[in-house]
């Protein structure tokens, strides 16, 4: 029996997906990610738990048909990061690596966000389309490109950062980027709650969470539903902000779709609806743009996506 595995590396946790051929998910885990050493151990570690997986369900190295994995950051064509901030990597290579730890391996690696977005495609709420975006709402704004089923990374790895396209409101604090007045600024769950403080700060509205020494961005849609003018406020300031990136992405290539999922996209309707009133208002060329729509493999995607990427990569898919 041939297996693939899905790898989802984040700075938290290393997500991993047994899966058969056929893309059929036969089990899951998640182990600490270990950051020491400059975040050399995360490989070894990888590693030792597909060794560990196929010897305790008595399959041979030799039928894992490959292995993809997802990295938080850019990505080139061969697995190569220059740079990953979360992982504490620098000129690294997780491919080759990995190769070196399982010799003959077929491995490929790719930006998580592009994982996701492969796996929504193939298998959530991208199924039987030609073209889509996901974009993931956490503690950034991330995104990754399908058409035609295949991931558009760009020339550099950064196609799909809808995080750091600008929007036209005001603001004069810096992003972590550099820039001012990115979309990830407002967007992601950190920027709904510098936004929701700034509001609560202005004196001009009431509200639960002024009761509150600490709120999420969950707080804020919960707050939003129930009627508070301050939370329906910073959802219309924050959501519309991604609204307007999504129509200047929409010019750029035109997506069929765009899925919304990450934390924040769990508050559900009252997301889309926000990022739908503005992504609407600065869409002019033709009269319906792409659909907009929740993502539904929600912590799975990564690991879904992954066991693609190397179906792919092994000539399985």
């Amino acid at each position: 029996m041939k297996v693939l595995f899905g790898v989802d590396i984040g700075g938290t946790q290393i997500k991993i997906g047994c899966f058969s051929e056929k893309g059929i998910l036969l089990d899951k885990w998640a182990v600490d990610t270990d950051l020491s050493e400059g975040g050399r151990r995360i490989i070894p570690a990888v590693a030792a738990e597909i060794r560990s997986y196929a010897s305790g369900h008595q399959i041979s190295l030799k039928e894992v048909a490959g292995v993809g994995m997802g990295i938080p950051g850019p990505v080139d064509g061969d697995g190569y990061v220059k740079v990953c901030v979360n992982l504490h990597w620098r000129e690294f290579n997780p491919v080759t690596e990995l190769q070196k730890e399982i010799p003959g391996i077929c491995a490929a690696a790719e930006n998580d966000a592009n994982l996701a977005a492969l796996g929504e495609y193939y298998c959530g709420a991208g199924k039987g389309t030609s073209s889509m975006m996901l974009v993931t709402l956490g503690t950034g704004v991330g995104g990754g490109i399908i058409i035609g089923g295949n991931i558009i990374s760009g020339a550099h790895g950064i196609a799909g950062e809808i995080g750091h396209i600008t929007t036209h409101i005001e603001e004069y604090e810096k992003c972590n980027c550099g820039n001012i007045g990115c979309v990830d600024q407002f967007a992601s769950a950190t920027g709904m709650v510098r936004i929701m403080k700034k509001l609560l700060g202005s004196g001009e509205f009431e509200s639960p969470l002024l009761a509150k020494n600490d709120f999420s961005a969950k707080d804020i849609s919960e707050c939003a539903e129930d009627g508070d003018p301050a939370a329906k406020k910073c959802l219309e300031i924050c959501m519309g902000a991604l609204g307007e990136g999504l129509s200047a992405f929409a010019h750029a290539f035109d997506p069929e779709l765009y899925v919304i999922g990450g934390g924040v996209s769990k508050a559900g309707r009252i997301i889309i609806d926000a990022i739908e009133k503005e992504y609407e208002k600065h869409f002019f060329l033709i009269e319906k743009g792409a659909k907009i729509t929740l993502a539904v493999l929600g912590n799975d995607a990564g690991i879904i996506g992954g066991s693609i990427l190397a179906a792919k990569q092994a000539g399985l898919a």
